[in-house]
């Protein structure tokens, strides 16, 4: 089974251009799969329905809704594999029933908050610039935590006003962001960085106090404490700004596709739920303001 689970992790990767953290989570549910069939001394390419359903209903008293809807799409996806190599001549996981999930609204910050938050780095030191830039970037491209910190410097165009970057699946997207986001990224270019580089020769855009590249976790406790020096009481995180960009350019009257294109997703869908956002938002306007509620 180690030999099949290799060629079904090549596939994720080279044919299906899936994201690094997407084959990693897929290849852990695999693996989790596959000890079940061991367990009951069971080949995958001769299990039945009934036994996959077994398997789900134990992953469900011990997993999140989310994390066996992830388990399911991972499964189907290994057989439609096996199918496709002509392993077996159809998938036992075909007909599997996978539960609605309840999607919860995204944690989105007002204006107001969002301009506090931008407003604590202090500007008069590297690092002040270093994560004014980040997060006046954050908030004009939407960028997900782990796109943001990945940039090279070749992807800023600060002539056009547009940042390069790499997507789920390996898919390239192009961002406008802004005066304030170039002005901030401009000023620790010419000055911050360098200091914070050290002498290396990092091609990263953001550099942590060793002069490397910023990590995620490095950014979500940035971006923490300035949410606490901003007495922001919400929970704040790196995917609360990409919520709050979304949801505020929609307010403001954007169109759904244009912001499906900036965020980067696949399916419109997804952006979706950004509109409910919106329409909650309007009505607790309505509740507090109307005379008549």
């Amino acid at each position: 089974m180690d030999n099949l689970a290799d060629q079904f992790i090549n596939y994720l990767r080279v044919e299906r251009g899936l994201a690094d953290n997407t084959v990693q989570a897929y290849s852990r549910d695999l693996t989790r799969f596959f000890l079940f069939l061991e367990e009951r001394k069971l080949s995958p390419l001769e299990i039945s329905r009934d036994r996959i359903t077994e398997h789900v209903g134990m992953l469900a008293r011990r997993l999140s809704s989310k994390s066996v809807v992830r388990n399911i799409s991972a499964i189907k996806t290994f057989f439609r594999f096996l199918v496709s190599e002509g392993m077996i001549k159809s998938s036992p996981a075909r007909l599997l029933e996978t539960p609605r999930l309840y999607r919860r609204l995204p944690g989105v910050l007002s204006q107001a908050e969002v301009e506090r938050l931008l407003c604590q780095p202090d500007p008069s030191k590297p690092v002040g610039q270093r994560d004014r830039a980040m997060l006046e970037l954050l908030y004009a491209t939407g960028l997900r935590v782990s796109e943001l910190v990945g940039l090279k410097t070749s992807n800023i165009n600060l002539e056009a006003g547009y940042v390069r970057t790499l997507g789920k699946g390996s898919k390239e997207r192009i961002v406008p962001m802004g005066e304030k986001a170039m002005e901030a990224v401009k000023e620790y270019l010419s000055d911050g960085r360098h200091k914070m580089a050290k002498g290396t020769n990092s091609p990263y855009l953001f550099l942590n106090f060793r002069g490397r590249g910023m990590t995620r976790q490095g950014f979500w406790k940035i971006i923490k404490k300035h949410g606490s020096d901003a007495l922001i009481k919400k929970k704040i995180t790196p995917h609360s700004i990409r919520h709050s960009f979304a949801s505020h350019l929609l307010e403001a009257g954007a169109d759904l596709r244009s912001v499906q294109v900036m965020l980067g997703h696949a399916d419109i869908s997804t952006t979706q739920i950004y509109t409910h956002v919106t329409r909650e938002r309007l009505k607790e306007l309505h509740e507090r303001c109307h005379p008549r509620p």
